[in-house]
């Protein structure tokens, strides 16, 4: 934590405490310096907690600490099982981690609930944690706060705002500007007469939707959907560019659907700010990707639920655009030695002239992306004996500038480093991939709230299995969870009083807007099965 105790920008100081928690991670987090001069850059992502903004207690929390530029072939997506991440670029890493930290957090106020087992009236009792509170509900027929349901059961507390800092603009959208004036002519490329409109995809979400763009191809069209960047010989993404999923998340928050079935939708579960450096902030980009007045001003004043008395004050799911604060570039450049070289223009050469000295820079030829990711999670605010075990690196990293560890890990290829994205298992699955994340999910939720679920995350293991419980929460999630064997299910529930109808209802219309969003598929008919270990299954 960082009480405020510096006169300078609340954008400058949450950059600044983002860099001292990289900066205090161990060596093989980081991308490498060659004694040959020759360097690997690296993207940075931070999400921090401001509790108490623009008071005189105000603190800031990091929560989580990322780094990554890789993400996967469409075709190798169907090989995952849920225990490779699809996309490791910084930003996305980050909300992953958010919500494995925010699992922890409920996980944490529930375990520190059983050691009061006299008091039920858990609406009463004091929280635990800072950043979270039991969800408060109105008694009262005529008052505009009354929820519809009493779950999801959590909520964040009113006085936290979420910001998300990043060394570098998110690719796609927001920074196509940046790539224009990257470029040795700066003028937007034209679709010549003769290509013709762009080729239609035959599995996109919405019929006739145009395909995919590349990251930064056709710079003549702004303000759609375009995948992920790659190199010009390796095979094509499904991975929507980070302003795409960043702008998605202004609509669905930044709870995932785990998240979603333990904390509402609240104001503060959605980003308050973006912050970059300031010559990473084109803002005719960010405008159009991001702002109320851009791409998806048709949203401007929906709701989800779409109820006659919804009111701002109501939990739900509404377009909430966050701000786009700087950070002056040379603070920036001070504390981040890993950002990608800008000294040398980019431009568009074919794949047989990228090898050749004559076309490139000797600085350009000595930087690279780094393929290693970093992750950081702080640590939930309390600790139980009692409460799920795992391998989380925490033992290697047990502080990190004085925050306590809940998740440390290197990731490459999608996996912990020293395993095979190729042939993956669950020993080298990340905490942050599907999996893994269901499987803490259901640790925590299906059976019981009033108890820590069972340590066995089979799907064998039903709420009908379970002894009778009298907390009105649990009834409440077991109404709302039937027992599924599939991630998919879990997913894309298909009972009309789930939760998650809602935020999926929300999703889509945002889907329809942004336009092309063409689903990553193939890594959804799994179930929790592929987390035992084929060896100790055959016992």
């Amino acid at each position: 934590m960082s009480a405020n105790t510096s006169g300078s920008s609340l954008p400058s100081r949450i950059a600044s405490l983002v860099h001292a928690h990289f900066d205090a991670l161990p060596t093989r987090s980081k991308p490498t310096i060659s004694p040959d001069g020759s360097r690997e850059w690296i993207p940075m992502t931070g999400i921090v907690a401001v509790k108490g903004e623009n008071t005189p207690s105000e603190i800031l929390t990091c929560i989580s600490v990322t780094t990554g530029a890789k993400c996967l072939s469409a075709s190798h997506i169907p090989r995952c099982r849920g225990l490779v991440l699809h996309d490791c670029h910084a930003e996305i890493l980050a909300i992953r981690a958010f919500n494995y930290w925010l699992l922890t957090e409920c996980n944490s106020v529930l375990s520190r609930e059983k050691q009061v087992p006299n008091d039920h009236d858990t609406s009463t009792k004091v929280s635990v944690s800072p950043f979270i509170q039991r969800r408060r509900i109105e008694d009262d027929a005529d008052s505009i706060c009354k929820s519809p349901t009493e779950w999801p059961p959590f909520e964040l507390q009113p006085d936290i705002n979420l910001y998300m800092y990043c060394t570098c603009a998110p690719c796609g959208d927001a920074s196509m500007e940046l790539c224009m004036a990257a470029q040795e002519d700066a003028t937007p490329w034209e679709v010549l007469q003769q290509e013709g409109p762009l080729p239609k995809s035959q599995d996109a979400e919405v019929s006739g939707t145009e395909t995919l763009l590349d990251g930064r191809a056709h710079f003549s069209l702004l303000g759609v959907v375009r995948r992920k960047p790659a190199r010009m010989d390796a095979e094509s993404t499904r991975s929507k560019s980070c302003s795409d999923k960043l702008a998605l998340r202004q609509v669905s928050s930044l709870l995932s659907c785990e998240t979603s079935h333990l904390v509402t939708p609240t104001k503060n579960a959605y980003l308050t700010g973006l912050i970059l450096p300031e010559d990473e902030i084109s803002q005719v980009g960010c405008d159009r990707s991001f702002g109320e007045n851009g791409r998806m001003q048709a949203l401007s004043g929906r709701y989800w639920p779409n109820e006659t008395n919804f009111k701002e004050i109501t939990p739900g799911y509404r377009f909430r655009p966050f701000q786009v604060l700087s950070v002056p570039s040379d603070e920036v450049a001070m504390l981040w030695p890993f950002a990608k070289p800008k000294s040398v223009p980019c431009p568009a050469i074919s794949l047989e002239q990228e090898g050749d000295p004559s076309t490139s820079g000797a600085k350009s030829k000595k930087s690279r992306p780094g393929n290693v990711s970093a992750v950081w999670i702080l640590a939930p605010s309390y600790h139980h004996p009692s409460a799920m075990t795992m391998d989380t690196g925490s033992k290697s990293v047990p502080t990190l500038c004085r925050s306590k560890t809940g998740l440390y890990e290197t990731i490459i290829n999608g996996v912990k480093q020293g395993n095979r994205a190729s042939s993956p298992g669950a020993r080298g699955a990340s905490s942050l991939s599907r999996a893994k994340l269901w499987a803490l999910f259901r640790e925590i939720a299906p059976t019981s709230v009033s108890r820590i679920y069972q340590t066995d995350v089979s799907p064998a293991k039903s709420p009908a299995d379970a002894p009778e419980i009298k907390d009105p929460h649990v009834n409440t999630v077991q109404h709302y969870m039937p027992d599924i064997s599939t991630y998919q299910d879990f997913k894309n529930p298909s009972s009309l009083e789930d939760p998650l109808q809602i935020r999926m209802q929300a999703i889509g219309d945002a889907k329809l807007v942004l336009k092309g969003w063409m689903p990553n598929s193939g890594d959804e008919s799994w179930g929790l099965d592929v987390l035992v270990d084929p060896k100790k299954r055959k016992r």
